[in-house]
């Protein structure tokens, strides 16, 4: 299988190897020229097989928006587009329609693993219909980790589906990183503890809150005990919004979400030490910027 990859970035760079590591040949364009593989769009399209497969991994939004709209131009019927981004599941409808108008196929897909994906695999959320997810499978199977299906890939239903529960994923990502962050100032805060990252080191097997988040809190604290290096400023990339409006729009109470999304909002005002710990988590797992911590917040 011979696929084109559009967005080289973090994610998309990586992917790109572990699906030539795969055996999927991959053919990448990246406006960086030192990642690209071809020179253009049209280049990219004249060196796929037909029909094609092109995965979109650039940022949501008006980035994805361009990039559907040069590949309606350039792309066949018969085509396959793939948004492996963290786009809104409404903007996949309209994209979905968009493609439709020329025959090109599409499918959503959240894609989970952050940096970490190369070497341990990606979970992934596919949203469109079962005849374009089968022929999308060898993709997946390459791409998420060794084991049953089930437990890294799910067909999660309809167009947009997918990045619905991506969104949802992120949101319950807030929840636990707040929680997590929340237990570290608590313990910072206490005279009588000692020892706050053999405390976390500790519950990493046999407690009922050991998770992956965990082991990379402990591996944070290992590289910056105090957290000293990180500003307590945290950015939040939308699908902690989203996943809040969603609960509005449909009555579903998500106190522990809500409220993980108004203390990223409240990190922009103070520089808080469970700020600076979700700052450091999202680093760890997922490769993004942190702000560097003012000579004061040491």
């Amino acid at each position: 299988m011979h696929i084109g990859l559009i967005g080289l970035g973090k994610m998309g760079f990586n992917m790109r190897e572990r699906l030539r590591q795969g055996g999927i040949t991959v053919t990448g364009f990246d406006r960086n020229p030192d990642r690209t593989d071809v020179a253009s769009l049209p280049e990219l399209v004249a060196a796929l097989p037909v029909p094609r497969i092109v995965w979109i991994m650039v940022p949501a939004g008006a980035v994805t928006d361009q990039v559907v709209q040069d590949l309606a131009n350039v792309l066949e019927d018969g085509d396959l587009v793939i948004d492996g981004g963290n786009s809104k599941f409404t903007d996949d409808q309209v994209h979905a329609a968009q493609l439709a108008e020329k025959g090109i196929a599409f499918l959503d897909c959240g894609v989970s693993g952050g940096v970490w994906g190369l070497q341990n695999g990606y979970g992934l959320m596919a949203g469109g219909s079962d005849e374009q997810v089968a022929r999308a499978m060898p993709i997946f199977d390459v791409l998420r980790p060794e084991g049953a299906r089930e437990e890294s890939f799910v067909h999660v239903g309809d167009t947009g589906a997918g990045h619905y529960a991506k969104m949802i994923h992120n949101g319950i990502e807030y929840g636990l990183m707040q929680a997590y962050a929340e237990g570290y100032e608590l313990l910072e805060a206490k005279d009588i503890v000692k020892d706050v990252p053999g405390t976390f080191a500790a519950w990493q097997k046999g407690t009922v809150v050991r998770s992956w988040l965990l082991d990379l809190m402990v591996k944070a604290l290992n590289e910056d005990p105090g957290l000293s290096k990180v500003a307590g400023y945290v950015e939040d990339s939308g699908e902690g919004r989203w996943t809040v409006d969603e609960a509005i729009a449909n009555a579903v109470p998500a106190p522990a979400i809500t409220a993980a999304v108004f203390a990223r909002f409240a990190s922009r005002q103070e520089d808080a030490p469970s700020m600076r710990m979700v700052a450091a988590l999202r680093n760890q797992f997922g490769g993004h910027t942190v702000r560097p911590a003012s000579r004061g917040s040491a």
